[in-house]
């Protein structure tokens, strides 16, 4: 029997349905984890404030056709310590030491501590990603090529961004921003796509690709954390001449932190 396996951190959205309907066209039973990881978070008035809504979220799977869900407390995830400062973290690999892991430090192995411990209570699965954290889908793709040497089979899918009407990336944390906030939020994503436009009219140079990128954020009400192009298959290239390219952005809008990413080179 096929698993197919969605971890969120509750407060679902069209983006997280994305993820569990594409589990569920492929598999033969779906479950779906909600538990906002305390690990993960270097701020804890950020933890504090993330959306929670249990029951709401549990009528959405079940409405959705989700076999089964699970939760828990970091008790239950790491019954072997006393105290979170205890538990060992797992290291988050080749792909978290920038970009996200410099803004966020810490945040990777959590992320990683508590996707193994998931991945070792679903086992053998389909586990489903969005692309809007693009750097956290390559974390848990090695992370899944480590579990392989303790026998456990999990195959990553990542899936494609969800966006609203004007473009702005669906998340949890949008419940936090006003209509004027959305409005302007919207802006990055016409800076991902001025970024392609450039591509695709043979800019190749990650300079000047970078530098088209942080001209269109610009705006006294955006602060920018990064605003970068990688090659997406050769993730720590420093090579300028691009020949395939992913502009990530990361930036607070009304003291609301925002990601996306858009592939330069796809259609």
């Amino acid at each position: 029997m096929q698993v197919g396996f969605v971890a969120t951190m509750g407060a679902l959205h069209d983006g997280h349905l994305s993820l569990l309907k594409r589990a569920i066209s492929e598999n033969d039973r779906t479950c779906a984890s909600i538990f906002v990881n305390p690990l993960q978070f270097d701020d804890s008035r950020d933890y504090k404030a993330y959306p929670t809504d249990m029951q709401r979220d549990l009528e959405i799977l079940n409405q959705y056709g989700c076999d089964m869900a699970f939760s828990g407390t970091m008790d239950t995830f790491f019954p072997e310590v006393d105290h979170p400062d205890k538990i060992k973290p797992i290291h988050p690999g080749p792909y978290a030491w920038d970009l996200e892991g410099t803004y966020r430090p810490g945040f990777f192995e959590g992320v990683a501590t508590i996707v193994d411990r998931l991945f070792r209570t679903v086992g053998d699965c389909k586990a489903y990603f969005g692309e809007k954290d693009f750097q956290q889908t390559l974390v848990v793709k090695y992370l899944s090529t480590q579990m392989k040497f303790t026998g456990i089979n999990i195959e990553i899918v990542v899936c494609p961004t969800v966006r609203n009407k004007g473009g702005l990336a669906l998340s949890s944390r949008n419940q936090h921003l006003g209509t004027t906030q959305i409005k302007l939020a919207n802006q990055i994503y016409q800076a991902l796509n001025q970024t392609q436009l450039a591509w695709r009219s043979s800019i190749r140079n990650r300079n000047t690709l970078t530098e088209i990128l942080q001209t269109e954020l610009k705006h006294p009400q955006i602060s920018i954390d990064y605003a970068e192009i990688r090659n997406p298959e050769d993730w720590n290239s420093t090579k300028l001449k691009m020949n395939d390219a992913i502009a990530l952005i990361a930036v607070r809008i009304g003291g609301v932190r925002l990601i996306d990413n858009l592939r330069l080179n796809q259609p």
